[in-house]
Order: structure tokens, then C-alpha cells, then sequence
């Protein structure tokens, strides 16, 4: 190699080194003032906006230790009080129920095939089941759901402090999904049963139960809406309240709390595929029929004794009705409280007493809220007249 390149190798060699040094430094300025001024994740998970260096000054409270208090300010461990003093009412429910099951993993096809009655070689097995509940009176009353103890062999009520005791059903009522099982104990701790008709979506929720077994699990969230319907169309109207605390099998039964420790609902049901998506009867709906089902009185409930479909606007438009509402007659069940007092059908429900009904799931809860025997004014639109016709609720039958 000559002396002229081997010079003008190094000139080169030289120039890539302190490109490569001056690169260096200017990436790690850069590195250090954005490591100054970047995003720090809490604790809590929250980002805040603050150097990283005075980040831990910052204390974001997760939602579960806030609670709004009669003075105004939040306390920080209000919701830990609150499940501390009520989680002693709550109590794990054990049952067992015996169930008829195929001994063939093809089922119905291999029956069918071979023309085998299944009834006939159908074995029965033991199912277990756990489940929640709370103590309403302290001689020993427990509130659940009635799908928690319907057709179940044993009951077996734990509480808080470890005790176990068989319960036995005192009362049922299918139509709410409530239940009232009694234990052989006294001087209980219980729970107080709030007003379900106070509480607005955003209140604080408290949800306390045995999901999956796990013995007084504690979650927290809000009341996320009311009156929402189990039933076809999510969008109408119906009766439960509707929370983000988290609720999972073994929750049923359990109570939903507010912030003041009181039960403004009781846990009955989740959509299984959502997030978040839990549903509670609301408690005013249990405190209506409790004492019929701790007396183990039979249940009577209150009926018009008509078919329905909601108002449609092609239907209004029918009807020259001026109002967008209402619930449609589409049948009278002959001899029934409404034959009696004239309804027909094709007649437009308009108002139940003082309440303008928009649907039939409002129609229907405003019948629930009353007993056989009350007398009701019914407006209703019929041949292009408004109508006032007096019904006397009557029992609904059996079938």
C-alpha cells in the first residue's frame, strides 16, 4: 500500500469515528431529556403527567377507597368499613340437588337410534353448588335467590365466623327470584335494607359473596343504570339494576351495597360473554313480599288478565293516536279483571293511574307494584277517544 492511500485511509477512518462519538452524545441527550419529561406510570396504574422524579409525591386513590361522607369529604378506607361491617351478615350457601343425566356421551342421537326410552337407563347424580345470601333477621332469616335453593336436597348455610348450619326454605318467589331459608341460630348479626328507588347510576356499589368458592370476596364499582330488562330486547325497560362490581358464579344471592352499608339489591345474574355487566334485584322488590315469604304465606300476585304488544309508530299512525306510547290490547282473557271492567281489544293503554306507560315492561311493573283487590284508573285511547276505565286487579292464576 502506497503512503498516499494508506493517509487517506486514516483521514477516513478518523471522520467515521467522530461522526460515530458525536452521534453518541447527541442520543443520549436526547434520551436524557425525554426520560426528564415522558409519561410515569403510578402505581395505580394512572399516567400522570409529572417528572419522574416527583412522581412518588403523587397519590391517586383507587376508586374502591373512595366514598362520599355527610361532611363532604372522601374517606380512604370508607369502603373496607363498609364490607367490614356488613361482610358479618353475609353467608356462603352450600346445596345439593339431584339431576337425571345421559351415562352415554351421545345422548338423545344414541337413544333415538336405537329406540331406547332414555327415562329408562338415565342415572341420577349429585350436583353440587355454591352460592350467597344475607341475614335479614338476627333469629336467623336468610334472603338469596330462589334459583340458588330451587329443588335442592341440602342446604347448608356457613357464616362469617365459620359456623354451619342447614337451612331450610321458608319461602319462595319464582317470579322475582327470591328465596328466605331459615337457620337454627340466634342473636345474628343482619343486614339494613336500604331504598332501591334513591339510588342513580354512579353511585357507589358494593358487592360481597362467595364467587367460585371464594369465601367473602369483596369487589367495588358503581350502579351503572336502572331498570334494565333480563328479558328479549335489552333496550326496554325492566326492573334490575345494572353495576360494574364485579359479580361471578357463587355471587348469586349475595347483597348489593352502597356506600352508607346498606343492601339496595341483590345479586342474581351476569351476561357470561361482557365485562363488567352484572344485574341485581332491586331490594324494594324483595322488602315487598319478605314477610309473606319468612310467614311461608303463599304468594298471590296481581293481574289484568290481558295479552299486550307495545305501540308501534306505524300503529299510532293506525289509530290517528297523537301520542307515540303506549301499550296495545291484543287479547282479553275472558271472565279476567279487564273483560270485567271493558277493556277490548285494540285498546291503547296510555296511563296506569298517574303514570304514562311507554311500554309494556312499564305496564307490567307498575301491575307489579300493587296487590289483588287494588282499584286502578286506566286511560286509553279507543276509537279516536280518551277513555277512563276503572279496573280492580284480580290474583293471577296459576296457569
Amino acid at each position: 500500500m502506497s503512503l498516499d492511500n494508506n493517509s487517506n485511509w486514516r483521514r477516513t477512518f478518523t471522520s467515521y469515528v467522530l461522526v460515530a462519538v458525536v452521534s453518541v452524545l447527541i442520543t443520549g441527550l436526547v434520551f436524557l431529556h425525554f426520560a426528564g419529561d415522558s409519561h410515569t406510570f403510578a402505581a395505580t396504574g394512572t399516567i400522570t403527567d409529572e417528572p419522574a422524579s416527583s412522581a412518588v409525591d403523587i397519590q391517586i386513590a383507587p376508586s374502591g377507597q373512595v366514598a362520599a361522607q355527610p361532611s363532604g369529604y372522601m374517606l380512604k378506607n370508607s369502603i373496607a368499613d363498609v364490607a367490614e361491617r356488613v361482610g358479618k351478615a353475609v353467608v356462603n350457601i352450600d346445596t345439593k340437588r339431584t339431576v337425571k343425566v345421559s351415562p352415554l356421551p351421545f345422548g338423545d342421537l344414541f337413544y333415538e337410534f336405537f329406540g331406547i326410552r332414555q327415562r329408562e337407563i338415565a342415572r341420577e347424580v349429585e350436583v353440587p353448588a355454591i352460592a350467597s345470601g344475607f341475614i335479614v333477621r338476627s333469629d336467623g332469616y336468610v334472603l338469596t335467590n330462589n334459583h340458588v335453593v330451587e329443588g335442592a336436597k341440602e342446604i347448608v348455610v356457613t357464616l362469617a365466623d365459620g359456623r354451619k348450619f342447614n337451612g331450610k326454605i321458608m319461602g319462595r318467589d319464582s317470579r322475582n327470584d327470591l328465596a328466605i331459608v331459615k337457620i337454627e341460630a340466634k342473636n345474628l348479626p343482619a343486614v339494613q335494607l336500604g331504598d332501591s328507588d334513591a339510588i342513580r347510576p354512579g353511585d357507589f356499589a358494593i358487592a360481597i359473596g362467595n364467587p367460585y368458592g371464594l369465601q367473602h370476596t369483596v369487589t367495588a364499582g358503581i350502579i351503572s343504570g336502572l331498570a334494565r330488562s333480563l328479558d328479549g330486547d335489552p333496550s326496554e325497560a325492566g326492573i334490575y339494576i345494572q353495576t360494574d362490581a364485579a359479580i361471578n358464579r357463587g355471587n348469586s344471592g349475595g347483597p348489593l351495597i352502597n356506600i352508607d352499608g346498606k343492601v339496595v339489591g341483590i345479586n342474581t345474574a351476569i351476561i357470561a360473554q361482557a365485562q363488567g355487566l352484572g344485574f341485581a334485584i332491586p331490594v324494594n322488590v324483595a322488602k315487598s313480599v319478605m314477610d309473606d315469604l319468612i310467614s311461608g304465606k303463599k304468594l298471590t300476585y296481581p293481574w289484568i288478565g290481558v295479552q299486550l304488544q307495545d305501540l308501534t309508530s306505524e300503529l299510532a299512525e293506525y289509530f290517528e293516536l297523537r301520542e307515540k306510547y303506549g301499550a296495545v290490547v291484543a287479547y282479553v282473557y275472558p271472565d279476567s279483571p279487564a273483560e270485567k271492567a271493558g277493556l277490548q281489544g285494540g285498546d291503547i293503554i296510555l296511563k296506569f293511574g298517574n303514570t304514562e306507560i311507554k311500554n309494556i315492561t312499564m305496564l307490567q311493573e307498575e301491575v307489579r307494584k300493587r296487590k289483588a283487590g287494588d282499584k286502578v284508573v286506566i286511560q286509553v285511547w279507543r276509537n279516536k277517544t280518551y277513555m277512563l276505565i276503572t279496573v280492580t286487579l284480580g290474583e293471577m292464576p296459576n296457569e
